[in-house]
């Protein structure tokens, strides 16, 4: 008999590559906004903090309102948000007296939808049966870095194709994937991690040497993905004299292709490598690119480096996700509420500290990479805790 969950699992794939959509579509577009004077060069990249910063505020508050309201309707509701959002920003702009405004209202809408998918979708998966509950975490998040490689490279070819000036019709097609994930969840069916009102409260959570090293992992694991995926096009532009369209091949489109591929391998294989092992030896990993990156006289073993990075660091968001579950099964909700916004303060935090350390090296991103070699030592540090606290 088929599962009836697959189509569930299906609509969560979805879902991840909204995500996708919502974090990349933007700044594909800063261009465009600032030579139709929505924006500055300036104020354009408060976008991207508005955006953060809001998914930030809604993982914190998530905890206190899924359960109550039910993942049916809060995954329907973040879906609906996210189309919203999009298509606030090819509306708004014009309809308001400040451009800018209008643009900033449409990422908080996509922004409040991409947070919540983000607290509700790896829990509705974990939730659904399965052998391998960690094999179907690494292959939901997979569907992430499809969406990040999809949005880039066809928003690309599409404003080549047929010009800058329909970019607005650009945000109403990749509108169709979240409502067509919305509708799915009208029909599927949904199970909960916990019963109501017997999840963990955030107190509880906060109270616990279990998820304080957990919570570690995911920072550590948000900001070693993040320290290089973000800093990765333009290192290979200033440090490697590459050209900015090769750059950005060899930068986030192929960092976001293997981490894809590290998912998957894992989705595909994983139900013969234990899960713990499996990110030790890929912190191991991500530490020795960082080093190979930051330390080599050769651009090619640099490059390498960055995607070496970009593999290693694959498994370690659903990996953490999924360990974490497992080590607390009363988790519920609020666990993968906090852990996505430890995963999102990671996320925030290794970018910056590229790039402050690069500032006072003046300007080398070789120095702050060496710098962000600290991530996924903190997080061999933290499995390795996690192992000697699951045995004890």
């Amino acid at each position: 008999m088929k599962n009836p969950y697959q189509k569930t699992i299906y609509a969560c794939y979805f879902c991840y590559i909204t995500q996708g959509i919502v974090n990349n579509l933007a700044p594909l577009l800063f261009i465009t906004f600032i030579s139709t004077g929505w924006a500055t060069l300036s104020t354009v990249t408060l976008l991207t903090t508005v955006n953060f910063a809001t998914q930030l505020l809604t993982d914190l508050l998530s905890a206190s309102f899924v359960d109550k309201i039910g993942y049916r309707k809060c995954v329907i509701a973040a879906n609906i948000l996210s189309a919203v959002g999009l298509i606030g920003m090819a509306v708004l702009p014009e309809l308001l007296p400040v451009p800018f405004i209008g643009l900033l209202i449409a990422a908080v809408l996509y922004a409040v939808g991409g947070g919540l998918l983000e607290v509700l979708v790896s829990p509705i998966v974990e939730a659904c049966p399965s052998e391998n509950k960690a094999k179907a975490m690494s292959l939901l998040h997979s569907f992430y870095c499809w969406g990040v490689v999809a949005v880039v490279a066809l928003s690309t070819l599409f404003l080549f194709v047929f010009g800058r000036e329909n970019w607005r019709i650009l945000c109403f097609i990749w509108t169709i994937l979240p409502l067509v994930s919305a509708f799915l969840f009208t029909r599927v069916p949904i199970n909960t991690l916990t019963e109501k009102g017997e999840g963990m409260t955030v107190r509880e959570l906060f109270g616990s040497k279990l998820f304080l090293i957990c919570a570690l992992m995911m920072f550590a694991a948000g900001a070693s993905e993040l320290a290089m995926a973000q800093w990765a096009s333009a290192f290979a532009e200033s440090a490697l004299n590459i050209s900015k369209s090769i750059g950005d091949l060899a930068g986030p489109c192929a960092f976001a292709v293997l981490m894809g591929l590290a998912r998957a391998f894992y989705g595909k294989f994983g139900d013969k490598i234990k899960i713990e092992k499996f990110i030790l030896i890929c912190a191991i990993s991500c530490a020795a690119s960082y080093l190979l990156t930051a330390l080599s006289p050769i651009p090619a073993l640099s490059l390498i480096g960055c995607g070496l990075c970009g593999f290693s660091v694959g498994i370690m968001w659903p990996g953490v996700f999924s360990l974490s579950s497992a080590s607390m099964p009363k988790g519920g909700t609020a666990l993968f509420a906090m852990l996505a916004l430890a995963g999102d303060l990671g996320c925030t935090c290794g970018p910056t500290v590229v790039g402050f350390v690069s500032s006072a090296a003046e300007g080398s991103l070789r120095a702050g990479f060496l710098a962000a070699i600290i991530f996924p030592i903190a997080l061999i540090i933290g499995i390795t805790a996690l192992a000697r606290l699951r045995k004890s």
